[in-house]
């Protein structure tokens, strides 16, 4: 006695192979291990980035800054040669750390948003679904470098038009991509880490304003190492930033730098930034 017909398989099913976007039409007991989180940290991405659609006068607004510094700064210490840069123009020894100081500045207030979605109630809803609390976080470190990385071309093409020496070369613009995304991640983990700590907006914008300048300071963005003080220096050599600034340097316009060492820290600190982040992302939601 023959049983009841099996249903017909979904055409979907039949288009669609093991990997890639259609991980995040499944349902959650339909996957498994490491297939969850990957698709979990594309789809709170893509979450993120659908926010520009609705407002981007953030992108337009942050784009004065990084500008001025270019304009005025840059062409007025090119002028007076006051900082030596090793034989460069000031304007393009300053333009990968000007992209940096951008990204950073994007990043360094991330926290304000995921305080904003606890007071909204959206977090909640997002901590009691199946999605990893990593991948949450992850999802918005990595929208945060994607933010930044439209900053980083916005500040490229003012550096271009003003003359200065940047390569083309698509891998190392390809190498520049990646260093902006990793070093916006650690920023931005960083601020959703005090966001967890203080638990409020208006502290977490007093200590992003109050580590904001030092970190960009105490940094090789404005001024080689060699000319800080010993003690500078060693605090620069502990700066993430210093690092990512040393990448886009070595990529950008092909100085000496330490592209091996300069990659590794800055994924190092975004793989802790988010560890740090998502521990304590329920004490948030508290």
């Amino acid at each position: 006695m023959s049983g009841a017909p099996a249903a017909p398989r979904p055409a979907s099913a039949e288009k669609t192979g093991p990997g890639g976007l259609e991980l995040l039409l499944q349902p959650p007991r339909a996957r498994t291990g490491w297939r969850v989180l990957p698709a979990r940290v594309v789809a709170m991405c893509v979450v993120e980035l659908q926010k520009l659609r609705h407002d981007r006068t953030e992108l337009y607004t942050r784009a004065v800054q990084p500008a001025l510094w270019l304009l005025i700064f840059g062409e007025t210490f090119t002028r007076i040669k006051a900082i030596p840069t090793g034989g460069i123009p000031y304007i393009d020894f300053l333009a990968p750390g000007i992209i940096a100081q951008s990204a950073m500045f994007i990043a360094i207030f991330y926290g304000i948003m995921i305080i904003w979605e606890r007071d909204a109630g959206i977090l909640t809803k997002l901590l009691v679904t199946p999605t990893p609390r990593a991948a949450l976080i992850s999802g918005k470190a990595f929208a945060s470098g994607v933010k930044a990385l439209i900053q980083a071309v916005v500040v490229i093409v003012i550096a271009a038009a003003l003359g200065v020496g940047l390569t083309w070369n698509p891998l190392r613009l390809l190498g520049v991509a990646v260093v902006v995304v990793l070093g916006s991640a650690f920023f931005s983990c960083l601020s959703m880490t005090i966001a967890g700590i203080v638990l409020t907006r208006d502290r977490l914008m007093g200590i992003g304003q109050a580590i904001t300048m030092p970190l960009f300071f105490a940094s090789n963005a404005l001024y080689p190492v060699a000319i800080m003080p010993g003690w500078l220096q060693v605090v620069s050599k502990i700066n993430p930033l210093s690092y990512q600034v040393d990448a886009l340097r070595g990529l950008l316009l092909g100085t000496p730098s330490h592209l091996p060492l300069d990659f590794g820290v800055l994924l190092v600190a975004a793989v802790l930034g988010i560890a740090a982040a998502s521990s304590l992302l329920g004490r948030l939601a508290r």
